[in-house]
C-alpha cells in the first residue's frame, strides 16, 4: 500500500478547510483591475506578494551559501552576517540605468 496516497492509513478521513478568503474570479490579471475600478484591495496585492517574493529570493541567496546561516535584516535590506552574500541581493545597475 502506498502510504503517500492513502488517507484511510492514518484512520480519518479528510475533509477541506473552509473557505474563508475570497476567490479570485477570472485570472489574477482581472482581479487587479476589478480591485482598481471597484477601489478594493485585490487578493494578491503588494503587502502580500513583497514578502513572498522577498522570502522567496533569499532562499535562491542562501542556496549559494548552503553551509552558512545567514541572517536578514528586512528593514535594511541585507544579510547582517555574510557580506558576500549580499552581492546576490542588489544587482549594480548600467550607467544611465537607476533607480
Amino acid at each position: 500500500m502506498d502510504v503517500w496516497c492513502s488517507l484511510s492509513y492514518y484512520n480519518w478521513e479528510y475533509q477541506r478547510p473552509p473557505k474563508t478568503l475570497p476567490r479570485v474570479k477570472g485570472t489574477h490579471q482581472e482581479a487587479w483591475i476589478i480591485a482598481c475600478k471597484e477601489g478594493k484591495q485585490p487578493s494578491s496585492h503588494f503587502g502580500v506578494s513583497g514578502p513572498l517574493t522577498e522570502l522567496v529570493q533569499l532562499g535562491n541567496v542562501a542556496k549559494r551559501y548552503p553551509q552558512n546561516r545567514l541572517l536578514w535584516d528586512a528593514e535594511k535590506m541585507e544579510v547582517t552576517n555574510h557580506q558576500d552574500a549580499n552581492e546576490w541581493v542588489r544587482c549594480p545597475y548600467r550607467k544611465g540605468w537607476s533607480l
